[in-house]
């Protein structure tokens, strides 16, 4: 047989690069080196929102559990807490006395002890003004040798001679607590475990309530009131849409402080609202409305705020449906209201879920609105938080607050997917 009949039994090797390395290995090098390359164009936004976004929220989510105050101040107490048995109902021995001294007057010289007390004083009243005005006298002890100190210290004040006052300082000296949550939903931590807060103590639960059920009223509102309004948008010729979404757009360039200090005039029982209905002849000047520092006020106010952002999601969806599906729906026999219902309303879902997401997760966290027209019946948990921030300075409060409102979010954002699809919300 001659070579031209002789079978190719060769084998191929492998494919190379230009450079003579195998074409994988040199498909990867240039994907790696794209990959790179891309990520040091992110890296500054990465670390920008690393710093300025993610670490901070850290940090203060877990305000809501550390507790490291009482066992940094007095780290010798603590210890001996450990070996007394509060249930018995006895004082502590002497040992313990001597070791808060010892702490105590470190403290003060390091100026913590205050800080100690307001810490303490979130979970009982008083505590701050008895290590305050203790502190004055503690100072003037030697721990070497002005002992014994049991007696001492009742005499300075009789509260360090009652179980109750050691108890809650043992309670609270753990350096990971749960106490902080407890009392975000009215409970507190006990030495006998986790007990409801006093009948006059019992806040945050109905905050919580009312921050939820208004926010879906104000959602609700949101969607009745802007669905038409988009769809106008959507349908009218270009000229009068842009005209109308001008309009749409005209609040936001006015400040929020300004436009809620506007529905604080327009709601007062004086004001325009009430003034307008009274020439009307549908109320009584005697009988005018009560519009302010409640509910009905904080819904009011908070539907035309954030009604901009249910309109513009609506619009970008309805702008997308075709007229011809209702004329194709009405050719085939479907009245008005049938071809409404069945071919445009499903068709427009998609930017309802979108817009009321954004509605509901922008309104359980406004805290300007109801700060103003709210009064004391339409303030939302927002406005608790901030309190406990700027002016009780219970960081670890709010900080708890914060992380169950986040949870509620997460937990309301997961059934919603599960209902209706987060695949299926669209903004255009």
């Amino acid at each position: 047989m001659s070579d031209a009949t002789q079978p190719d039994t060769a084998i191929a090797g492998p494919v190379l690069a230009a450079d003579g390395t195998p074409l994988k290995r040199s498909l990867a090098r240039s994907l790696r080196v794209q990959k790179m390359r891309a990520m040091a164009l992110i890296a500054p936004l990465l670390i920008f929102v690393l710093v300025s976004f993610i670490i901070p929220i850290g940090s203060m989510l877990f305000r809501s559990v550390e507790n490291g105050m009482v066992e940094q101040t007095l780290p010798l107490t603590v210890v001996e807490l450990q070996n007394w048995d509060a249930s018995t109902g006895d004082l502590p021995d002497e040992q313990l006395y001597a070791a808060f001294v010892a702490d105590m007057v470190v403290a003060i010289d390091a100026k913590r002890h205050t800080r100690l007390g307001t810490r303490l004083n979130y979970e009982q009243t008083g505590m701050s003004s008895l290590f305050r005005k203790s502190g004055r006298k503690i100072k003037k002890l030697d721990p070497a040798t002005d002992g014994p100190f049991k007696e001492q210290l009742i005499d300075i004040d009789k509260k360090w001679g009652e179980h109750e006052t050691w108890a809650v300082i043992k309670t609270h000296s753990v350096a990971i607590t749960n106490g902080y949550f407890l009392n975000a939903i009215d409970m507190q931590r006990t030495p006998d475990g986790a007990q409801a807060q006093p009948e006059d103590k019992r806040i945050l639960i109905t905050l919580f309530k009312r921050t939820l059920i208004m926010s879906m009223i104000i959602t609700c509102s949101c969607i009745a009131l802007a669905y038409p309004v988009a769809w106008l948008l959507a349908n009218l010729p270009a000229r009068s849409a842009n005209m109308l979404m001008i309009l749409v757009l005209l609040p936001f360039w006015t400040s929020l402080l300004v436009r809620t200090s506007a529905w604080k005039v327009m709601l007062q029982q004086q004001g325009v609202i009430n003034d307008v209905l009274v020439w009307l002849g549908m109320v009584s000047d005697a009988s005018r409305l009560v519009l302010i520092n409640n509910q009905t006020g904080t819904i009011i106010a908070m539907t035309h705020i954030l009604l901009p952002f249910m309109i513009l999601p609506m619009y970008s969806v309805m702008r997308t449906i075709q007229p011809t599906y209702l004329r194709a729906a009405k050719s085939m026999g479907a009245t008005n209201w049938t071809a409404f219902w069945r071919v445009y309303f499903p068709l427009s879902v998609p930017g309802i879920g979108a817009g009321s997401i954004l509605v509901f997760i922008l309104s359980i966290g406004y805290y300007i609105t109801p700060e103003i027209v709210g009064g004391t019946k339409g303030v939302f948990i927002s406005n608790r938080i901030a309190y406990h921030i700027s002016s009780s300075l219970n960081w670890g409060l709010a900080a708890a607050l914060g992380t169950i409102l986040l949870a509620v979010v997460l937990i309301l954002y997961w059934a919603y997917d599960k209902i209706v699809g987060i695949d299926n919300v669209k903004l255009g």
